[in-house]
């Protein structure tokens, strides 16, 4: 690496940390010079298998270690928006789990604090920067697939754990939250072809059992201004996995079998009138991607497509869709003043 290597901070040591920034960072030169979490030893543990620098003792000391140039937040999605504005307010630059934050509200705040604190913060929708997603949008753009008229996105695993901070309402979880934020950003970013971003027609859902508030499912109808129409389907208790994109236009479709995982699957199916085909776009990392865009913009100033304001605009469409489906919206999370 010719250039400064970022210097990292992470807050906890959450099984995701090891995929989308570790692995990552090990691959491209860039450092880990902290970590802390609300177990010691397992911060401890992540560091020496991570090469992470230093384990200090709370995030807050992590936030404001001078050494620390970017903060990475994966905790529960409850814990993103406190910790995003204490490391903005503590003028570092942030790359968030997704979404940014538990409601619209705390979205605003955190995307008013990236204006003041002047630094860079991008919400991880990693999928976006990995050649299969590159590759749906170049095929709109070529006119392969002709006018753009339908997308599906579906978001669907198996349930994790009852005990899952995932199934915490006061964590802000719920499968919208977890998933279907997926869905709907992979629809979002398709306004280009499509006359404009999409609105939301309706929506329905099922709460998880035992968790009352929480969906368990939500499914949402969307309609962009061009006259296509959407389908965002996430379900966190399915019998099993399907992370797809499928894009119906007026010449043909293609689908990105996996493009929340290319890791797993590469593969994009493209149907027209001359044929079928299958295109294998690699299997490299799209977090490894995601990093390398991050720090390409912080040290040479190339475009980021994902700022505060997207982060915020997918905010907006996912309580539209708890209000429309009949879900509480997720409540924000106040840290104790010695956190």
């Amino acid at each position: 690496m010719t250039e400064e290597p970022l210097r990292i901070g992470v807050l906890g040591a959450a099984r995701i940390a090891e995929l989308s920034i570790a692995g990552p960072a090990r691959v491209t030169g860039h450092r880990l010079v902290a970590v802390a979490a609300r177990d010691r030893s397992r911060a401890e543990a992540f560091a020496a298998e991570h090469d992470v620098e230093r384990v200090l003792d709370s995030y807050a000391d992590v936030v404001d270690d001078p050494a620390v140039e970017v903060v990475y937040n994966p905790l529960a999605n409850g814990l993103h928006a406190p910790w995003n504005l204490a490391a903005l307010a503590a003028g570092k630059h942030v790359l968030t789990e997704k979404p940014s934050a538990s409601n619209t509200e705390e979205a605003v705040e955190v995307r008013d604090a990236v204006a003041k604190a002047g630094t860079v913060f991008m919400e991880g929708f990693h999928y976006l920067f990995h050649p299969v997603t590159r590759r749906l949008h170049e095929l709109l753009e070529s006119g392969e697939l002709g006018e753009l008229r339908h997308v599906e996105t579906t978001m669907v695993m198996p349930a994790p754990p009852d005990t899952d901070p995932r199934w915490s309402l006061p964590l802000a979880g719920g499968a919208l939250m977890d998933l279907g934020c997926y869905s709907l950003h992979a629809q979002r970013v398709l306004a280009p072809w499509a006359g404009g971003v999409p609105r939301l027609v309706g929506a329905r859902g099922g709460e998880q059992p035992g968790a009352p508030g929480v969906d368990e499912w939500l499914d949402a109808d969307l309609e962009f201004p061009g006259g296509a129409t959407g389908s965002a389907r996430c379900h966190m208790a399915h019998d099993g996995w399907e992370m797809s994109c499928r894009i119906v236009g007026s010449l043909g479709e293609a689908t990105a079998v996996n493009f929340v995982q290319p890791h797993l699957d590469d593969r994009v199916r493209v149907r027209t009138a001359s044929g079928e085909r299958v295109e294998m776009l690699g299997r490299r990392s799209s977090y490894t991607y995601q990093l390398e865009a991050f720090a390409a913009h912080l040290r040479r100033g190339a475009p980021l497509p994902l700022d505060a304001d997207d982060a915020l605009a997918t905010m907006r469409l996912i309580d539209d869709c708890y209000r429309a489906a009949g879900f509480p919206l997720r409540p924000r999370t106040v840290l104790p003043s010695t956190a």
